[in-house]
């Protein structure tokens, strides 16, 4: 196999685990708290969200984006190396 071929089939598995990634700590940056009313009080619900957790998945959905970007850029650069040597040399 040639080895841009296995560059971006890494690339876009490392951009998959990535993405599973910011969906996890996006879905864990919530955190809710409900308060139970008394007498005049209403019952509610708080929800606070978790800085770090944001970030990181901020910073993993970029570095997927990144890696999605080299894995096509490589299979263009490979696809145009491809037919420049399939075409036939300048005339001199």
């Amino acid at each position: 196999m040639k080895p841009w071929i296995v560059a971006v089939l890494v690339e876009i598995g490392l951009a998959a685990v990535c993405l599973a990634g910011t969906v996890a700590s996006w879905g864990n940056a919530r955190r809710a708290t409900e308060f139970v009313g008394s007498g005049e009080q209403f019952e509610f619900e708080a929800v606070r969200y978790v800085p770090p957790m944001l970030a990181l998945s901020t910073g993993l959905a970029i570095l997927a984006g990144l890696l999605l970007i080299d894995a096509v850029a490589r299979t263009l650069s490979a696809r145009e190396r491809r037919v420049a040597s399939h075409t036939a040399p300048p005339m001199l």
